[in-house]
Order: C-alpha cells, then structure tokens, then sequence
C-alpha cells in the first residue's frame, strides 16, 4: 500500500510533530506534503524521505499570518492520484485536500481549527470578520473530505461532533520510550518545572505570577514569541533555559518536584513526559490534561485559569504519597506499541477495501 502524509506546515517543534516522527517510524517510505518547510525550524523533517511544498513556498515565511486565507487552496492544488492512502495531520487545512475515490483519506484531528472555533485563545491574532467567515465555511466543508476522522483525545473527538457533526475514532498519541523511568530513583531536587513554547494561550504567565509570589524556584524550557514579555515579569526565582536536547529534558523531568501544565490542550504529551519519569502534574483541570494525568495517583488539577487558584493549589501540594508504580502502569496507557498496533490494525481495514 502506497500512503503518504500531510501536514499544516513543517516550521516549529512541538508535541503536534513528535505524533509526526511517530508516523514516520510506521510509515518510513510515505512523503510527507506541506504548505510550507522552513528548514532551519524544523530538522526534524528530514527524517521524511520527501517533503514536497506547495505554491506558498515561494513567498516569505515571515508573513506566514497573512497568507492564512491561501492555505485552503495550497492544499487543493496537491495530486494524491498514486497513492492507495493518505494520512492528514491536521489542526487546520491539510484536511482539505482533495482525493479520488480510489484513494482513501484518514485526517488524524488535532483539533478543529482553533483560531477560528475558539478565538479567545488567540487574542492577539487579528483576522477580519469576512476573512473568519470564509474560513469557517471552508472549513466546514473541508471537514467533511476525509473519509475517516480519528482524534487525538475525547476532547477533540466531542470538538469534531459539535463543530463538524463527525464521529471520530480516538487513538492517543504515545510517549516516546526514551522518557521512561530508569530503574534507579532519581533524586528530587527543589525547583518545579514547566515545558512549553512561549506564546500567549500557554498561560505561562499565569504560573510566572504564582511563582513570583511564592518565591519558589521555577525552570522553564522553551521558547517562542512571548519569550521576552514572560522574561520581563519573571522574578530572579524564575530561570528560562531555552531549547535543550531530549537527553537533558529528560534529566530535568527526573529531577523536578512535579510538572507546571497552566494551559488548556488538546491533548498535551508534556504531562506524560513528565510521568514516564515518575514525576506528578500540576495541570489545569481541563481540556486533554484530564485525560492524560489520573486525579491523586499521577498528579493534581486546579480550576479555575487562574496564578491565585494554582498558587493555592502549589501551598497544598505534596509529593509524597505518590507511587512510582502508579505513573509506570498509567504511561503503558499511551506506549509506543499501542500506537503502533492501532494504526497499523485501521490501515489493515483499509488495504482489504
């Protein structure tokens, strides 16, 4: 069976794009399609035996914003004709694309698309009505293209029934093995942890506030275009370490008292991270986190969205009580190989059709 995989845009590295290199280990020989590839932002793709861009590529990335309203069209224009299957990773418009009935076409949801469903997440991305308007209608038609949905979490897959009126199947993305637990019990040393790029709807801010009050000492790794703003209000308690390697993340999520998730995801692999090194979440309590860390056993919810409601939460907690054996059996939930297994038993239903 020839597959190939779609993508919004190849230009940063985040959670969306390990699910990327996961599909990539099941599926080595499928190219990968894009609107855009910004090579020095995403090493990662070239992993892909091809990427291949559309029209868009030609024009400067700076403006990536602007050319919104052209990304329905930029995945239009893709030729799908000699391939027996197509994968969609889609949070936008690579579910738009268009297929003959010979080829099957399976969108992976990340989320219906955010800033236009939910735009108080992206208070700062200013699209005028008649550009949102035409949008949303597109993406309500484009939503109807694939011939199989499968979502990331239950929220996205009770997002695509109310947007879209799709049912979905779910199949959670993994954990990558190289962040499970060494036998041997790290030592906890005092600071808390947040992981995260930096950019308004992450809430980072939110903890920066409570950090600032409490005096406690907080890591922060990531990095994106709220960097400087959070870096201005963070007091001297606070450290910004930037971009490190997995090798060091891995240590860092060893080593903290328990994980900072202030913001609401889709689904988050951060917390699960966090948990394959036996390490509890401090996660606002809703969206994927409730799905990805279990109340007492793994970690700890506060509500609402606020610094004073997670400080409070940050005065109560403690880490005892926490059993290593909960977070290892928890993470087997979303392994690697039950990833693998789901796939690979959807694709089979599809080969025999």
């Amino acid at each position: 069976m020839k597959i190939a995989l779609v993508y919004d845009w190849l230009d940063s590295w985040g959670g969306a794009e390990r699910v990327l290199l996961e599909l990539n280990r099941l599926f080595p020989q499928a190219p990968i399609y894009t609107s855009l590839y910004q090579k020095d932002k995403a090493h990662f793709a070239r992993k892909f035996p091809q990427v291949k861009t559309s029209p868009l590529q030609k024009i400067s990335f700076a403006n990536r914003r602007w050319l919104t309203i052209l990304m329905p069209l930029a995945f239009e224009t893709f030729n799908f004709d000699n391939f027996d299957l197509v994968i969609s990773i889609s949070g936008f418009a690579a579910k738009g694309i268009i297929t003959k009935p010979q080829t099957k076409h399976i969108c992976y949801l990340l989320t219906p698309t955010r800033f236009l469903w939910y735009p108080r997440q992206y208070q700062n991305l200013k699209i005028p009505k008649t550009v949102s308007n035409y949008l949303k209608s597109w993406d309500l038609v484009a939503a109807q293209r694939p011939d199989e949905i499968v979502s990331i979490s239950k929220t996205v897959q009770d997002r695509c029934w109310k947007i879209y009126r799709r049912k979905s199947q779910l199949i959670y993305p993994p954990v990558d093995n190289k962040f499970l637990a060494p036998k041997q019990t790290m030592v906890k040393k005092k600071f808390f942890l947040i992981v995260s790029r930096l950019e308004q709807q992450k809430k980072i801010d939110l903890a920066i506030k409570a950090f600032n009050d409490l005096g406690w000492p907080l890591v922060i790794i990531g990095t994106g275009s709220w960097e400087e703003k959070l870096k201005r209000i963070a007091k001297k308690n606070i450290r910004f370490l930037g971009k490190v390697s997995d090798q060091k993340l891995t240590r860092y999520y060893q080593e903290t008292q328990a994980l900072i998730f202030p913001q609401e995801e889709d689904f988050g692999l951060v917390p699960l991270e966090a948990q394959a090194c036996n390490t509890p979440v401090i996660a606002f309590g809703r969206g994927g986190a409730t799905e990805t860390v279990k109340i007492d056993q793994t970690g700890c919810f506060f509500y609402p969205q606020s610094s004073l409601t997670l400080k409070k939460t940050l005065s109560k907690w403690s880490q005892n009580g926490y059993n290593t054996k909960s977070f290892q059996s928890w993470v087997k939930k979303f392994s690697q190989e039950k990833f693998a297994y789901s796939w690979q038993k959807l694709i089979k239903t599809y080969a025999k059709s």
